[in-house]
């Protein structure tokens, strides 16, 4: 029996679609290679198209080859990152019509920029900058709040590099090969690193979480540019809180679960390492609550580089692509003064929101401070009261017109978060950043502070993390741990430094902590000193020398944890308790694995002194063997940049030897 096709026109329709969409697409391929011209084999090739945010990544094989077939056509930018070496960021303009071949080859490896080796022959000087743009006089200093035009510009110099690209330009030139920048007006704050306590003296750790990771990227940034971050810049909490973690599901009322883990500790063989986790349940962008957005948006003088407003401008443009009918968005900007870009206007604009940001320049001085007087005035005049009202700051965090003592701009920000109103912020650039500053109004502004060094972490802050920025689940959040002196001799919080609390604190209800998003993970870890399960012969006045019941179980410690719902006054406590099993590191899970081996990471770049037999080649096994699936590639960026790392480590010390 012979079958007849039967062709419809939907079928006929289908297939026509197929068919062009197949042909819209292309490939981008290329060989990677080190500075004398050899394959390099293991660099990871990432793509991501400038308009959609798509991102693509393969890793070059023995030959240095790597290709990506099926991709749509527009403006992709391309990074290379191999160990040792800065990564290249270039541009591709896919069309269907040819293959686009983009071969990448190393000129300098990160170690030679610090300490060159007598034994091998300098490397080859790199390509010069691009010639600067010409500065155009600054407009006449006017008094806030201004109205501009959606089309209006606050400053007056044009960013003129050519390729406006944040980290690379067209043609190839290698992002920190040539970099010159200067950290010596960048601001952090101290950091005086926590120390063992007793546990029968002081029994109890009590401290806020922490969302930010902001000390992440500007870590990166750092080890990108081929060498080693301030140690003040080392937050260690933050780096191991930008990692996703394989938490359970919250159960029941809670807003999130708790989980605990113990181990052997990977540094120190004698102690032991103990992991608290707190993960949120994820929310879809289409049913988060409706957005009242301010674009606070710096264009100062100091905005004019690369890495500063254009990536500002790509960064916020993918965030625009996410608003819904029902959200709106106005932007603020400010230099001299501040002004009105543009007015509260509905999601479903997106190309006035698009134009307002693309016609930003930079210029003047940096009224910060009536700037974020001006946001929160828009903010409070558009205000949903079962929405999300938040402004978004993105700065270098130079603030240097009108109010700039922190304790007054803190002040300001928290009478704002109590109507209300919540401040994220963004850092952006290098050689000017405030970071203790910026910190610290996020801190106090209900929102979370995170850094921007390109294109990727932009999309990673503004598409991927908008869940988490847009929707508190639980606020004020504090953990208390009370540690078992049968079982635990001394302990001490890794990172946290500045979100410690006294211990009254807990059950404060007026006492701010830190609060929690939807999509977040919070992590701590403490190192464990045991204890012979004796309390010690320092006779106590006031204390029970006796031990408990529960001090003479297995018990390590037990975990409390407060937080208030969103919009509650009182807070709730949940409840959980770790005990040793006497797990070797090698069979804890690869979370615990994973984020022992940031905070080793973390410890070495401080020069932690409880860093015992810390060292960046365990480091990164550690982190290498717990990288799971790793979908998003940023577990393997870790073991590269520990690494990386531990080369311009090496080379400092060859250096000062010298």
């Amino acid at each position: 029996m012979t079958r007849k096709i039967v062709w419809t026109a939907g079928t006929l329709v289908l297939l026509l679609a197929l068919a062009l969409t197949a042909q819209n697409t292309t490939t981008i391929e290329g060989t990677v290679t080190d500075e004398a011209g050899a394959p390099l084999a293991g660099a990871v090739v990432t793509i991501v198209n400038e308009a959609t945010g798509e991102e693509r990544k393969a890793v070059t094989d023995d030959s240095g080859r790597y290709a990506f077939a099926g991709v749509p056509e527009g403006v992709w930018e391309i990074t290379v990152a191999a160990e040792g070496y800065p990564a290249v960021i270039r541009k591709a303009q896919a069309r269907a019509e040819r293959v686009w071949r983009e071969d990448v080859r190393f000129l300098q490896l990160v170690a030679e920029k610090r300490a060159p080796s007598t034994l091998e022959p300098p490397s080859p000087a790199p390509p010069p900058p691009p010639p600067a743009a010409p500065a155009r006089k600054s407009p006449p200093r006017l008094e806030p709040p201004r109205q501009l035009s959606a089309g209006g510009v606050i400053g007056g110099i044009v960013h003129g590099v050519p390729g406006g690209s944040a980290g690379g330009q067209l043609g190839g030139v290698l992002y920190g090969v040539t970099s010159t920048r200067s950290t010596s007006t960048e601001a952090y704050d101290r950091i005086s690193e926590n120390d063992y306590n007793d546990a029968v003296r002081t029994p109890l750790s009590t401290f806020s979480i922490d969302v930010d990771t902001a000390s992440y990227a500007n870590v990166r940034r750092f080890l990108q540019d081929g060498e080693l971050p301030p140690k003040d810049a080392v937050r260690i909490e933050e780096l191991i809180n930008y990692f996703r973690y394989d938490e359970p599901a919250p159960e029941g009322e809670a807003p999130f679960s708790v989980t605990t883990e113990v181990a052997r500790c990977p540094w120190n063989a004698e102690n032991k390492i103990a992991r608290i986790a707190l993960r949120s349940q994820p929310v879809a962008a289409e049913d988060l609550p409706p957005a009242n957005l301010v674009f606070l948006l710096d264009v100062s003088g100091s905005m004019n580089s690369p890495d500063k407003l254009p990536l500002l401008k790509k960064g916020f443009s993918m965030l625009v692509d996410q608003l819904r009918a029902e959200d709106r968005v106005a932007i603020v900007a400010y230099a001299g003064y501040a002004g009105l870009v543009l007015p509260s206007t509905a999601g479903s604009k997106k190309d006035v929101i698009r134009g307002a940001l693309s016609r930003l320049r930079s210029g003047g001085s940096t009224a910060g401070a009536a700037g974020i007087q001006h946001a929160y005035k828009i903010a409070q005049e558009n205000f949903f009261e079962h929405g999300n009202n938040r402004v978004i700051l993105a700065t270098d965090g130079d603030f240097n017109v009108g109010v700039s003592s922190d304790s007054e701009l803190i002040r300001l920000i928290e009478e704002k978060r109590d109507a209300g109103v919540f401040l994220s912020v963004l850092g952006f650039g290098a050689g000017n950043l405030r970071d203790s500053k910026m910190e610290q109004l996020a801190d106090h502004g209900n929102g979370q502070y995170g850094y921007v060094d390109g294109v990727l972490e932009a999309r990673r802050q503004l598409v991927e993390q908008i869940g988490a920025t847009l929707l508190t689940v639980a606020k004020d959040v504090k953990l208390q741990v009370e540690f078992n002196p049968a079982r635990v001799a001394r302990y001490r919080l890794v990172g946290y430094e500045n979100r410690l609390l006294a211990d009254e604190d807990f059950d404060d209800d007026k006492k701010d902590a830190g609060d929690m998003g939807a999509g977040h993970v919070v992590t701590a870890l403490y190192e464990i000193e045991p204890a012979d399960g004796k309390f010690g012969d320092d006779a106590l006045r006031y204390q029970e020398r006796a031990p408990s019941r529960e001090a003479k179980s297995d018990e390590l410690f037990q975990v409390r944890v407060r937080y208030k719902e969103p919009r509650a006054s009182e807070s709730r406590l949940l409840v959980e308790v770790a005990s040793d099993s006497g797990r070797a590191v090698e069979e804890a899970s690869d979370n615990l694995r994973f984020s022992a081996a940031v905070a080793e990471f973390g410890m070495l770049l401080r020069e932690s002194e409880h860093r015992s037999e810390a060292s960046y080649a365990h480091a990164a096994k550690l982190a290498d063997g717990a990288r799971g699936e790793d979908a998003d590639g940023r577990r393997s960026e870790l073991v590269y940049l520990i690494k990386t790392a531990g080369r311009l480590a090496e080379a400092n010390t060859v250096s000062e030897a010298r």
